[in-house]
């Protein structure tokens, strides 16, 4: 919301500095962004007077000029402007000022062989507009050696503030000066619209075909308008806070959009077809061409201001072309209404149309306004373009708007802190325009000022009868729900509550730390909410180089790693390769091994934590740590470089899995991973036999072909909401035992389609009490084992944990290891 300094004091009378002004909103909550002065960047600018314009002796485009700029010195200035002659007044810049509009600094020099001490300036080298015919030519009575920008009254400062969505009121110069003069910085001035008599009946009338989307709606018909360019004193307001004026009869509505926050809409009266506008809803296949010049196709959802032949507005947000008022406009019908600010919201939003008119009836405009603002515009638009006005029409009616509102005044203390005292407080709520109805020793009763909408507001004050909790319950249920319940009285009190806390300054509340729950702090984020990171670092451990990627990817490629369904197609996706979203990190990461292995980095190894999805809902939505190797492991002198393999892949998706507290000891492989994997070169890690836990393996051939890159490639997958979170046990002293763990070895010839992790389960399981664990440290395959077996060497650790063990236990409990193996596996001890 931008406004001038001038502008405010047409509503508030005060004399505080443009600091203290900028100081005061922002502590009662405006928020002061800027404060800008025009006249700062032409300060070196100053009017001067051509005492002698001759043509230059060595150039024909050139003028040789003596210039006063009402310092007593003559200076010598070589112009090429065209208009430039003896006797006018122009803007002179001096050495040493920046010309704005060509972004140069200006020095003293000599041009064809005469002196150039000064420069005259256009308004496009002013930056002022594009106007570059000739030099400003000022008239007569134009001060010489006055600052150009000073006499042309632009040094007025210009604030722009920032509103909160809940301050509608404050969308208006009236507004924010209502809110200083409650703050104690000067006195608000009466305002009142001055009433015009009708002439005659109005030629068009309004019918509301929707009353929830605008209860109520005022126009009238002003004949015989010129419609001119605004007076200057109009352009330079609107100019001064960034809107271009285009005509009296636009500029009217827009000055009182800013000033009063009531936006109006002026139709060219000839241009409507039939005698009555229409305030409906949209039908299927209407269009309008709006005021920006874009084709807007409205739909049953948008309210619209229509003709006997269509569409000629988008109600409460941008009017149409087609009866816009221009310079043959002799005759306008001005609308003035009142509209649902959800609705309004809604439709913006669903056209992505940004107006001002928007911004205000979205928050919620004054409903009791409407008769004043009228007569005021009509007024207004009489005295610039003349004309006579007709008689009123409406339709609908005004709101049941007024409500109350209580507080209490132990609230002020027990809620926000503060030592206001009551009869402070009750001050305050009536300077901002709250009317006192009752007062005890404990509270106040007032009246909520029409303005006010965001007091105690639950949803649209303007539905008659209150609010309309059907319909607000389905854009927020619970917030309807605890409105049904009388909590809007409560919420109303906390309203109240702010606008006393909020006049003296924020930052007068005094400052209260939180309650401390514990000494200790307790951990900001769940385990769960921790294995993200706690992922990303086990894999950087690894060597992985973390990648941050798309989350989407073209739509042929995605198709390579599982399905591509149409409901995770991108409707408006941000290049047209990346309409699809992914399916697996994985595939990221494959495009990033093939680019690095193009620019000659064949060997890769990358990881990212992001998402993986298979369907919109928030359950297809899963969280994944994906690691990829790429080539052959790196150089060293310690060992030869290879092939990467399945098992690099099954490796890092073990450490993610330990690091997150998988019990690693209950996790089964099994042979069943997707279809972008290697069949026989790839697994499933599982808890149980349902849930999955991870997935890894070599990529398989024909993705690598479909996507140009050679292999080997290696890929896993951790589904981070699949691990279950560790339970919670009271922390007790570990159980170690005092006594050292015995190790055996055993040999087990087993069949080679055996998976090693039956041998090595059946071997845990052989003597839970007292061993620790057990783990495969040899594999052999050779000319010496019968066709189709394999030998797998085991550790077994036994941990004794009263006494120790006697070679009759060990010899025992290694019997038992052998049974358990041979029986759960067929496998043999070896010889």
């Amino acid at each position: 919301m931008k406004f001038t300094l001038s502008w405010l004091r047409d509503h508030l009378e005060t004399e505080a500095s443009v600091e203290r002004i900028a100081t005061t909103l922002s502590a009662i909550g405006l928020e002061v962004e800027s404060v800008e002065n025009r006249a700062d960047a032409l300060a070196p600018f100053r009017i001067g007077y051509v005492v002698e314009a001759v043509q230059h002796p060595n150039a024909d485009r050139l003028r040789a000029c003596k210039v006063d700029v009402g310092d007593g010195t003559i200076r010598s200035v070589v112009c090429g402007a065209p208009n430039a002659r003896t006797g006018m007044k122009a803007v002179v810049a001096l050495p040493g000022a920046y010309v704005p509009g060509t972004g140069i600094t200006l020095k003293a020099g000599e041009i064809r062989g005469v002196k150039s001490e000064a420069m005259m300036c256009s308004a496009r080298e002013l930056g002022l507009g594009q106007d570059h015919d000739g030099i400003l030519d000022l008239p007569a009575d134009a001060p010489v050696g006055e600052v150009y920008a000073k006499w042309l009254g632009m040094d007025d400062p210009v604030f722009d503030i920032g509103i909160t969505p809940n301050r509608g009121d404050a969308l208006s110069v009236r507004g924010v000066a209502r809110d200083l003069a409650a703050a104690g910085l000067g006195t608000l001035k009466p305002w009142k619209a001055e009433p015009v008599a009708g002439r005659f009946p109005s030629p068009l009338r309004w019918a509301i075909g929707d009353a929830e989307g605008c209860p109520w709606v005022l126009g009238r018909s002003v004949r015989g308008v010129r419609n001119g360019p605004s007076p200057q004193w109009l352009q330079d307001r609107l100019a001064a806070i960034g809107l271009r004026p285009i005509s009296t009869l636009v500029d009217v509505t827009n000055w009182f959009t800013f000033d009063l926050g009531r936006p109006l809409h002026v139709f060219d009266a000839r241009k409507v077809a039939g005698e009555v506008l229409t305030l409906r809803r949209g039908r299927e296949g209407e269009s309008y061409l709006a005021l920006n010049g874009k084709e807007i196709a409205v739909t049953p959802e948008d309210l619209v201001i229509a003709d006997a032949e269509g569409v000629e507005s988008l109600a409460g947000i941008m009017g149409g072309e087609h009866s816009g008022c221009d310079a043959d406009t002799t005759e306008c019908f001005i609308e003035c209404a009142l509209f649902d600010p959800v609705r309004i919201a809604l439709s913006g939003r669903r056209h992505g149309l940004h107006s001002d008119a928007r911004a205000r009836f979205e928050r919620g405009v004054d409903p009791a306004l409407l008769p004043d603002a009228l007569e005021a515009a009509t007024r207004l638009i009489q005295e610039l373009c003349g004309g006579e006005a007709s008689e009123v029409v409406a339709a609908g009616a005004e709101p049941a708007w007024r409500r109350e509102a209580s507080l209490r005044f132990e609230r002020i203390r027990g809620l926000g802190n503060s030592a206001i005292t009551a009869d402070e407080a009750v001050a305050s709520l009536e300077r901002l325009g709250f009317a006192t109805v009752a007062r005890d020793a404990e509270s106040v009763t007032v009246a909520v000022p029409s303005w006010r909408n965001d007091i105690a507001s639950s949803a649209s004050a303007y539905r008659a009868g209150g609010t309309d909790l059907d319909q607000f319950a389905a854009l927020a249920p619970e917030r309807a729900a605890l409105a049904a319940e009388g909590v809007e009285r409560i919420e109303a009190e906390c309203d109240l509550l702010e606008e006393v806390l909020r006049l003296p300054g924020l930052d007068a509340i005094p400052a209260v730390s939180l309650p401390v729950s514990s000494p200790v702090p307790l951990p900001s984020l769940t385990p769960a909410q921790s294995r993200a990171t706690l992922a990303r670092r086990v894999l950087a451990s690894r060597g992985a180089l973390d990648c941050v990627s798309f989350g989407f990817l073209a739509r042929d490629v995605a198709a390579l790693f599982g399905e591509a369904p149409e409901s995770l197609r991108l409707l408006n996706p941000i290049a047209s390769d990346l309409d699809q979203m992914r399916p697996t990190p994985v595939a990221s990461l494959l495009l990033a091994a093939g680019r690095n292995a193009a620019r000659g980095y064949p060997d890769v190894a990358l990881s990212e934590v992001g998402g993986a999805y298979r369907d919109p809902s928030p359950a297809g939505q899963l969280a994944v740590a994906a690691a990829l190797r790429a080539g052959a492991t790196p150089r060293h002198w310690s060992e030869p470089s290879r092939p990467v393999d399945a098992m690099d892949a099954k490796g890092d998706a073990l450490a993610v899995l330990g690091s997150l507290g998988a019990p690693l000891a209950g996790i089964t492989v099994t042979a069943d991973a997707p279809g972008y994997y290697h069949p026989g070169r790839s697994g499933v890690l599982r808890q149980g036999p349902k849930v999955v836990l991870a997935q890894f393996g070599e990529i398989h051939p024909k993705v690598l072909a479909a996507l140009d890159i050679a292999g080997p490639v290696v890929a896993c997958e951790v589904f981070l909401g699949a691990i279950p979170e560790p339970k919670r046990r009271k922390k007790s002293a570990p159980a170690l035992s005092a006594l050292q763990p015995v190790r055996r070895d055993f040999a087990f010839l087993v069949d080679a389609t055996v998976p090693a992790e039956n041998v090595l389960r059946a071997a845990r399981g052989a003597e839970r009490n007292l061993i620790a664990d057990a783990a495969i440290f040899d594999r052999y395959a050779g000319d010496r084992l019968p066709d189709g077996k394999v030998s797998l060497a085991v550790e077994v650790v036994l941990q004794p944990r009263d006494a120790s063990l006697t070679d009759a236990e060990i010899e025992a409990v290694a019997a038992k290891v052998v049974a358990a193996v041979t029986k759960a596996t067929g496998a043999t001890l070896r010889g």
